[in-house]
């Protein structure tokens, strides 16, 4: 029978296989350009490259994430019913206080970032704060603080920046071929790569994006329930989660590279209804959510 444990374990074992397909992907396209540039060091180029920017993306995608957003971190004497939430949950669980972002932004919203629990932090924003009684901030930070736990921050947020680089190498990879429209094209090798580098690249976004929903959507489920473990109180994230979908407006800092990291969708209840939707939402939907929260109580 699964339990919390497990599917923390299932999780990241697929996140991980994931990534590692992720990383494929950017090598192919390498491989693609050295071909059809015959040239073998644009593939040596590329995963150096791609290494350089996995290891940057462990050091300082937190912060890039932060600055993206628009976080300012604040200390317990200016925002002291919030710090004492957070501190609070972090004594019940045992993790180390992490450190506390304000967005000035009027849409509630959440979400954690860092590389382990011992170099974390937790944002939340103006709207959630003056929306929100004690016992819903205690859900939401409860399912932050969830996400550190359940060691899926990092994975989250080197996202955010491994998206951004797979797409801008598509991207280069589809004008290259227009710049350089007087190589010749005729031989086997160079037409193949060219059609192997065209299929890439616009696959390669597909990809990226169907990797931020795969780690975001079975993670907000596992981190609901932790959160809601963790207070003892379903209802109160549940109740939570119901006012954030009731807001119809986006973030101000709404960015399609980060979205996946915000306990709900920050570009607000847009879009397509139906199944069809769900399929290309980074988010579960909020009533499937608060079901399941109501359905532990």
């Amino acid at each position: 029978m699964a339990t919390l444990y497990t599917l923390q374990n299932l999780n990241t074992r697929r996140t991980w296989f994931l990534m590692t397909v992720f990383f494929c992907v950017i090598i192919a396209l390498g491989w693609a350009a050295s071909l059809y540039f015959r040239n073998p060091e644009i593939l040596y180029a590329f995963f150096i490259f791609s290494m350089v920017m996995n290891i940057s993306s462990y050091w300082f995608s937190d912060k890039i994430v932060l600055s993206m957003s628009g976080a300012k971190e604040i200390s317990r004497e200016s925002y002291r019913d919030l710090w004492n939430v957070v501190e609070n949950l972090c004594i019940t669980t045992g993790l180390p206080m992490p450190k506390v972002y304000v967005i000035d932004d009027p849409a509630p919203n959440a979400f954690a970032t860092g590389r382990n629990k011992d170099h974390a932090a937790v944002a939340v924003t103006t709207g959630l704060l003056g929306m929100m009684q004690r016992n819903e901030l205690e859900g939401v930070i409860a399912h932050e603080l969830s996400h550190i736990g359940n060691k899926d921050i990092l994975l989250q947020t080197v996202v955010v920046v491994l998206v951004g680089f797979i797409t801008l190498l598509a991207d280069f990879f589809i004008r290259s071929t227009f710049w350089n429209s007087g190589r010749d094209r005729d031989s086997r090798a160079g037409a193949l790569a060219l059609v192997i580098g065209i299929i890439l690249s616009i696959l390669a976004p597909i990809f990226a994006q169907l990797i931020q929903l795969a780690i975001s959507r079975k993670r907000e489920f596992l981190a609901d329930a932790s959160g809601a473990l963790l207070t003892r109180y379903p209802e109160g994230l549940a109740s939570a989660l119901e006012k954030i979908s009731s807001y119809g407006g986006a973030m101000r800092t709404a960015n399609r590279a980060t979205a996946h990291l915000f306990i709900a969708n920050p570009f607000g209840p847009r879009g397509f209804k139906g199944k069809v939707s769900t399929l290309f939402m980074t988010h579960p939907p909020v009533e499937e959510r608060i079901k399941a929260l109501r359905g532990m109580a």
